[in-house]
C-alpha cells in the first residue's frame, strides 16, 4: 500500500510506474513556471497525478494529489523547497488561525506538500489562505464509532476522536528535527462523509472520506485493503498517520518584488 494506491494506482513495479505515467502524460494540461512545467492528470474519481518536466522537457518527478471537497483556513508562514526535484515543495503553516496579525496563534503549526509549488513562487509570507487538504492513509486504523474508538485504547493517555500532532516537524525518536520537516500528521477525526471511489484511468478502487479533525476538515484517501471487511461510514473515526498534500483554494498574494519581475518578463521594461 502506498500514496498512489490509495487513490486508485496501485503500481508494483518501475516498468509499472512509467507506463502509467505515460498514460496519464497524454490526458494531461500543463502548467508552466520559471522552474520547469507541471503536466496535471485529473481523473473523475478526483485522483490526480502531477508529472514534473525540467526546462530541457526531461521527466524528473511526479507526484499524487486528491481533488476534493475539504476545506482549511490556514496562515502560510514559510516556503519549503524539496531536494528530491526543483519542481517540489511545501508551505509551513498554522491550521485554523486567529487573525492576520497573529499567523502563529492556530491550532496548531503543520506542514503540506503542494503538488504545483512553483507556481507560487514570490508568495507573500505570511498569508492567511483557504486550503483543500488531502491525507494520504500510511499508518491506518478504523473505527465504527467514537465509543468503540475510546473503548479500544489501551494505556494513557488517549487520543480524543477529533486530535492532530504534526508529526512531520520532529523526530519521534528523538534528536533532531527532520530538516526539511516532512508533510505527515498524526490524526484522529470524525467521518462525515464516505465514499468507495473507481480511478477511471486504472479500474482501481479506493476509499474517499470527508474527516473533520482539530483545526478543520480534511479528505481521507485510503487503500480498500486497510479495511479488511468494514466499510467506513458516517460517525465513525479514522486514526493513523498520513501524508499531507494541499492545494491553494484561492491565489494568494504575491510580493510587490515578484510582480516586478513579470511585468519585465512580458515587457522587457526596468
Amino acid at each position: 500500500m502506498s500514496n498512489l494506491s490509495d487513490i486508485g494506482f496501485d503500481i508494483q513495479s518501475e516498468e509499472e510506474f512509467h507506463a502509467l505515467l505515460k498514460k496519464a502524460y497524454e490526458r494531461s494540461t500543463p502548467l508552466k513556471t520559471n522552474k520547469g512545467t507541471y503536466y496535471r492528470f485529473s481523473d473523475e474519481s478526483g485522483a490526480e497525478l502531477w508529472i514534473q518536466m525540467n526546462k530541457r522537457n526531461e521527466l524528473i518527478g511526479a507526484n499524487p494529489h486528491f481533488k476534493g471537497k475539504s476545506k482549511h483556513k490556514v496562515a502560510i508562514t514559510s516556503t519549503i523547497n524539496r531536494p528530491e526535484s526543483i519542481l517540489d515543495g511545501a508551505f509551513h503553516s498554522w491550521a485554523n488561525p486567529m487573525d492576520d496579525d497573529n499567523p502563529e496563534s492556530g491550532a496548531y503549526p503543520f506542514v503540506f506538500d503542494v503538488p504545483n509549488h512553483k507556481k507560487y513562487d514570490g508568495i507573500e509570507i505570511p498569508q492567511m489562505l483557504d486550503i483543500q487538504l488531502a491525507a494520504f492513509a500510511q499508518e491506518f486504523e478504523y473505527y465504527k464509532s467514537e465509543n468503540a474508538f475510546e473503548n479500544e485504547q489501551e494505556g494513557e493517555p488517549k487520543w480524543t476522536s477529533q486530535s492532530f500532532i504534526p508529526s512531520g516537524l520532529f523526530n519521534p525518536g528523538g534528536g533532531e528535527a527532520p530538516d526539511p520537516p516532512e508533510a505527515l500528521g498524526l490524526f484522529a477525526g470524525i467521518i462525515s462523509e464516505a465514499e468507495k471511489m473507481k480511478n477511471q484511468l486504472t479500474g482501481q478502487e479506493f476509499y474517499w472520506m470527508l474527516v473533520d479533525t482539530l483545526g478543520g476538515e480534511v479528505d481521507v484517501l485510503a487503500d480498500l485493503r486497510f479495511f479488511e471487511n468494514n466499510a467506513p461510514e458516517t460517525g465513525g473515526v479514522v486514526h493513523g498517520q498520513f501524508w499531507l498534500s494541499g492545494s491553494l483554494i484561492e491565489e494568494p498574494r504575491i510580493t510587490e518584488k515578484s510582480n516586478k519581475g513579470l511585468w519585465n518578463r512580458l515587457f522587457g521594461t526596468k
